[in-house]
């Protein structure tokens, strides 16, 4: 037979559980919540960029787009820390020689391929 101080342990177990459980559930969405605040910021940079090499090469956002990636495939730097660097260009930022330099080359393959 189960005595009355069992059962409020036991409904304190389930308590317990159903709380931690729900804080689990709070603690996993604030960090999907930071991570798409920092997702937008980032897409936001990498869309900026993404126009510059548009203008610059003149091409399309696809193709834009590639090239970035590309960039950033060749220098082994995060896509958002090349966009980021590129935009940080209007503000008088000078660009790591590395990206300049990678970039410059995407440019070339860019413009041949268009010619060829």
């Amino acid at each position: 037979m189960t005595t009355h101080r069992e059962v409020e342990r036991l409904v304190t177990a389930v308590d317990l559980a159903r709380d931690a459980a729900l804080l689990a559930e709070v603690v996993e969405l604030r960090a999907r919540n930071e991570q798409l605040g920092r997702a937008l910021v980032t897409r936001a940079v990498i869309d900026q960029a993404r126009g510059m090499v548009m203008a610059l090469a003149p091409c399309s956002s696809e193709r834009a787009w590639d090239l970035l990636v590309g960039v950033s495939q060749h220098c082994n730097i995060k896509l958002r820390d090349v966009a980021a660097a590129l935009v940080a260009t209007t503000d008088d930022e000078t660009l790591p020689v590395e990206i300049r330099r990678e970039l410059s080359r995407a440019l070339r393959r860019l413009h041949a391929a268009d010619r060829g």
